[in-house]
Parts: C-alpha cells; sequence; structure tokens
C-alpha cells in the first residue's frame, strides 16, 4: 500500500470538507478501497499506486472547483468524481458575472453556459436551449443583472408564457397578480440569490425590474433594456413573433427554452421550434444547445433526463420499425 501527504494550505477546511465532514464522507464514498484522513490542512491518503494517480486527478479537479467557486457542494463532489463520460465539462477560469447576496461568485459552471456568456457579450439576440437544470434561466438573469449594475442598460424584463391562463388558473384564489406570480415564482428565485431583498423590492416598485407573463409584452416597444423570456417552448409561433419584434434600441434579449418539454396540445405549434428554423442563419442572432452534460443540479436530474431521452428515442424507433413493416 503506497501513501502520500496533500498540503491544502490557503483552503478553509469546514468549506472544503463541509460541515460535519460530509464533503469528505462524499469523497470517502468514492474511494471505497482507500484510507483517507484528514487533519486540519493536510489530507492522507492510502492505497495502491493506480488508485492514488485516480485520486490524485480527482483532487485537483475539486481544488480546482473550490478555487473557483469558493466553495463545494455534496451534489458537484458527485458530479466531478463520477466515473460516467458525461460529467459536466468545467469551464477553465471562469469569468465572475457579479457576486450573489451571500457574496458568492456566480459565473459560467460549464463550457456551454461558458458559450451562452460568450454570445451574449457579441449577440443582441440569443437562443438558450437545453433540459432542465442546464442553467439556461440562472445564467441568463445572471447576465441581465450584471448589465443593470454595470448601467449598461435602464431596466431588466423577465417574462415567461402562462400557458394554463384559461380554465386552471381561473380556479386559483386572489386577483390577477396573485393568480400568475406561482407560475413566475422561479424567476423572483433566481433573482432573490443576486440582488438583496430590499434593493430588489425596490427594484420591481420602480419598474426598474419588471417580471410579467409574456401577454403583458404585446403592443410595447422595449428600449434600453435587458429582456429575458423563458419557457419559450410553450409560446405559440404568433405569441414568439409577436415578443420578437418588441425588440428597441440598446436592447439584449435571451430566448431559453427545452424542447423536450412542451406543454402545447401540439409539439408542432411551438413558437420556439419554428423560430429556430426561421431565424437560423442570421448573423446577429445566436443559438446556444445545452445538454445533459450541463446539468448542475443534483445528479438524478441527468440521470433522469437522459433516461428521457432514450426512452423516447427507443419509442420512436419502434415507431419507424413498426410502420416499416407495413409497408412492407
Amino acid at each position: 500500500m503506497f501513501e502520500k501527504l496533500y498540503n491544502l494550505e490557503g483552503i478553509d477546511p469546514v468549506a472544503f470538507y463541509g460541515a460535519n465532514n460530509s464533503n469528505l464522507d462524499k469523497i470517502r464514498s468514492y474511494f471505497p478501497n482507500m484510507k483517507i484522513i484528514a487533519r486540519g490542512h493536510t489530507l492522507k491518503v492510502m492505497g495502491s499506486e493506480a488508485q492514488l494517480k485516480t485520486f490524485d486527478e480527482k483532487l485537483n479537479l475539486l481544488l480546482e472547483q473550490y478555487h473557483d467557486f469558493h466553495r463545494l457542494s455534496t451534489e458537484t463532489i458527485g458530479l466531478i468524481l463520477s466515473d460516467t463520460t458525461d460529467s459536466p465539462e468545467k469551464v477553465n477560469n471562469p469569468d465572475v458575472l457579479i457576486f450573489g447576496n451571500t457574496g458568492k461568485p456566480i459565473s459560467a459552471r460549464t463550457k456551454n453556459q461558458q458559450k451562452l456568456v460568450d454570445a451574449c457579450n457579441e449577440k443582441d439576440l440569443i437562443f438558450a436551449i437545453g433540459p432542465a437544470g442546464t442553467g439556461k434561466t440562472y445564467t441568463a438573469i445572471a447576465m441581465a443583472v450584471r448589465a443593470l449594475k454595470n448601467k449598461e442598460i435602464r431596466k431588466v424584463i423577465i417574462s415567461r408564457p402562462a400557458v394554463e391562463a384559461g380554465e386552471r388558473l381561473g380556479f386559483l384564489p386572489g386577483d390577477l397578480k396573485e393568480k400568475i406570480d406561482p407560475y413566475l415564482q422561479p424567476l423572483y428565485d433566481a433573482l432573490g440569490d443576486m440582488i438583496p431583498p430590499r434593493k430588489l423590492e425596490d427594484y420591481i416598485k420602480d419598474k426598474v425590474i419588471e417580471i410579467a407573463p409574456l401577454a403583458f409584452m404585446r403592443g410595447r416597444t422595449l428600449s434600453n433594456a435587458f429582456v429575458v423570456l423563458d419557457e419559450a417552448q410553450n409560446t405559440t409561433v404568433n405569441q414568439l413573433k409577436m415578443f420578437l419584434t418588441r425588440m428597441g434600441i440598446n436592447t439584449k434579449i435571451i430566448v431559453t427554452g427545452d424542447t423536450t418539454q412542451i406543454d402545447l396540445p401540439r409539439r408542432s405549434d411551438s413558437g420556439l421550434i419554428q423560430a429556430m428554423r426561421i431565424l437560423k442563419g442570421i448573423d446577429d442572432i445566436a443559438i446556444v444547445e445545452l445538454n445533459q452534460n450541463d446539468i448542475v443540479r443534483h445528479k438524478l436530474v441527468r440521470d433522469i433526463v437522459l433516461a428521457y431521452e432514450n426512452y423516447y428515442s427507443d419509442k420512436q424507433k419502434d415507431k419507424k420499425d413498426v410502420n416499416k413493416s407495413e409497408n412492407q
């Protein structure tokens, strides 16, 4: 058995090892045949030569993650130490977009998230397409908040289509705002991570930040603004055309959506799918596609997304096989 000592000077042991050594226990769970002992800034590891080589590689990735974000979570550790080939591709030296309320730096965490940031720096209209948990909405809102703090624009507008704005919505208690707010809550949650509560309340009151259903955009011209349209897969063709043509002077728009979660009666009704076909090829429009490799939530989210993709792929294949048999 071989032994190796790691000096973790400059690292907060509590942040790295986790509360009650939760992070350390997570690391140990991925190396059950190795002995890992932590004493302050010294990490003592014992195992075979091959095990130590693997541990060394993984520990360097964990240390990079810690230095980039000044924190570790058991979920992030699980993503980095996972043996699967579809672990998130981490960005090398990502630029900090903004600092959150707790002082935590918010930046792109995967290569495709960084592509979204780069596209936003270069283009005025960006489509960010990808499954749940890929950080497309969160990154877009972080970019909007950064632009507001840097006084690049005068206001931030964040919108979503309320696809259940008919019968089901009517059964909810309260006035129109109280009925619609549950659909917009994820947007409030993201902003709440980035702007102090009192400041956010003032911004909303003064309409510096506006969170509204897509229907409220009709007839407006959005100028000197950073606009995010979320859940765009649930817009109709006419709704999305209406929204995109609101674009005014000094305005940047990010449209986010997940084409695997369309709640409209027919998939072909999705304005997002149509827009990607119609607008593809226009130089000043960027389309950034994220995938399960960019999922930064719990590891199970990636597994769930992949399982559904495989299910629908197999189902489509079976359907083609049946059609082929019937035509023969």
